[in-house]
């Protein structure tokens, strides 16, 4: 087997310094993503209100807080936008020190994880997120008691069930690798089927409370799958 090339001439101190250059760039090309997404407010916005549906509005009692969560969310936007950037950087700076199998490896599985989570982060904005708001949105515990849905915790939300979605649908991409740890086997995934399937549809109950079984398909058959996924692709 070829043996990795570790650049031996190489100090620690030429390597920390190639890390802190591969940091700086990461950090640059996330703020001038982040900058890009600020300057993009109206389509930004109109992109992350399209869920609210006709005839919804959300209210703002914090003085401080469109321009806050302006900021958060361009934040937010230029990570995702600078990541592939960002992990592909990170790899060159290991990639000298992988075997070549682990090179391809490598490759496949960051090209695997950013795609699965865009998946989940789609499957959670065009399907989810709008089942789920608009079910909480609309909920009264007493006729007393009426809904005005603040611009923070609508993004709040918005944004928590992104990132739950988008690791939700890296199962295949973490099965795989822990099986090329010696981890996990596939007999261990066949014989927990039903316990996994009863989990997510608990846990697709607490994202989606609306209580129908569509929706709660919609949310669990997608994971499941992958979860099958998993199971074919390892050994």
């Amino acid at each position: 087997m070829k043996q990795p090339n570790n650049d031996s001439g190489l100090s620690f101190w030429d390597h920390l310094d190639e890390l802190r250059g591969v940091l700086i760039r990461s950090l640059c090309a996330w703020l001038m993503a982040s900058l890009a997404a600020f300057c993009c407010k109206d389509w930004l916005f109109a992109l992350l209100m399209r869920p609210l549906g006709d005839g919804q509005t959300l209210i703002n009692i914090d003085v401080t807080a469109q321009f806050v969560t302006h900021i958060q969310v361009s934040l937010c936007v230029g990570l995702v936008v600078a990541l592939p950037l960002i992990v592909w950087w990170l790899y060159g700076f290991v990639a000298p020190a992988l075997y070549a199998n682990e090179r391809r490896y490598s490759v496949t599985f960051m090209l695997a994880s950013v795609l699965l989570f865009a998946a989940g982060v789609a499957m959670n904005y065009l399907v989810i997120f709008p089942f789920s708001f608009r079910f909480l949105s609309m909920y009264q515990v007493s006729p007393l008691v009426t809904n005005q849905i603040s611009l923070s915790s609508y993004v709040s939300l918005l944004l928590v069930l992104s990132v739950l979605m988008g690791l939700l649908f890296e199962v295949p991409v973490v099965t795989w690798l822990l099986s090329r740890l010696g981890i996990l086997r596939r007999e261990h995934l066949k014989k927990y089927r039903r316990h996994v399937l009863v989990g997510l549809l608990i846990l697709a109950a607490v994202i989606t409370p609306t209580g129908d079984p569509f929706t709660l398909l919609l949310v669990t058959l997608p994971v499941y799958l992958l979860y099958e996924l998993s199971i074919l692709i390892i050994r």
